[in-house]
């Protein structure tokens, strides 16, 4: 799949990825200690290094790189989607 056919990714900035890094090796290392990534802006639920994020954090550089051959984008965007529903909401 070419990069251009890419939609974007549709976050809604809810903060359940940023707020259970702990689950995933791949995110331990951004743990600020109790599982949110010590990025994350608690207030706005965004990232506070958003233009420089880790390549981790970066879904259709992960799909590109890990993903395209397996998944078609929509079908990945549905997996993560539902991944993203069945974490616990820790910032309420």
């Amino acid at each position: 799949m070419s990069q251009q056919s890419l939609t974007l990714f549709p976050c809604n900035s809810c903060g359940k990825c940023c707020s259970n890094v702990h689950f995933s090796q791949e995110t331990k290392s951004l743990d600020r200690g109790d599982g949110i990534c010590r990025h994350l802006n608690i207030n706005n639920k965004k990232c506070s290094i958003y233009d420089t994020r880790p390549d981790i954090c970066r879904v259709e550089l992960q799909y590109r790189k890990n993903y395209a051959s397996t998944y078609t984008w929509k079908d990945f965007v549905e997996v993560n989607l539902s991944i993203c529903r069945g974490l616990p909401d820790r910032l309420k």
